[in-house]
């Protein structure tokens, strides 16, 4: 993108190339760089360019009212719709505390779960289906989804209901820093748990189904 046109009001739409990217040349809100080397739009709306110091910033700012999207860096929660021996799939509803308006579609491969032993892990034992999940927004390379990391320790499961619950609403509670267990059965059950640090803290209301 010239530079030329940083003055001109640009309008985009989802999907839409809009420049090259390079060391000074990134990815900022609204937008991500693909792995063809070029920025791309989430967004429509209006493309903003601003710099700092020698890096010059691609972004988007929304028509109308202002839209909430993961951005890279962004921890965000998450519940777990899919799992397979290479990936789990969620839908991310909140960044930080803010409730989206539509959910996005999350990913988190194998490799991007833990920091340490990551060609050991079993997916199956880190996360399953309903599990709510804390991840951050790594740099996404697909438009049609979002790539999480939970390689981090206050990264991972933060709420899930055992599989010999029959009732569905008793939450487990973490044991360690793999393993939760169901205060009324007992059962324990592995998994990626966060380490929730702040005791203020609270998940987002989930989502519910009408």
């Amino acid at each position: 993108m010239d530079s030329g046109v940083e003055n001109q009001k640009i309008f985009c739409v989802p999907g839409q190339r809009l420049c090259c990217a390079d060391e000074n040349t990134v990815a900022g809100h609204g937008t991500y760089e693909r792995g063809d080397g070029y920025i791309y739009t989430v967004l429509t709306g209006q493309v903003n360019i601003w710099k700092e110091k020698s890096t010059t910033f691609i972004e988007v700012k929304p028509l109308g009212m202002e839209t909430i999207v993961p951005t890279v860096g962004d921890v965000v929660t998450a519940k777990i719709t899919v799992v397979n021996q290479r990936f789990a799939k969620c839908l991310i509803f909140s960044v930080g505390h803010k409730i989206l308006n539509r959910s996005y579609r999350g990913v988190l491969k194998k490799e991007d779960i833990r920091a340490a032993e990551r060609d050991s892990v079993e997916v199956q034992k880190c996360f399953r289906p309903g599990d709510v999940i804390l991840a951050r927004v790594m740099p996404q390379t697909e438009l049609h989804h979002y790539q999480l990391t939970t390689a981090e320790n206050e990264l991972g499961v933060a709420m899930a209901i055992s599989k010999n619950d029959s009732t569905g609403v008793v939450p487990m509670v973490p044991i360690s820093w793999d393993e939760m267990q169901c205060p009324e059965t007992l059962m324990k059950e592995p998994r990626k748990v966060a380490r929730v640090v702040s005791t203020n803290y609270c998940l987002p209301d989930l989502p519910r189904k009408d």
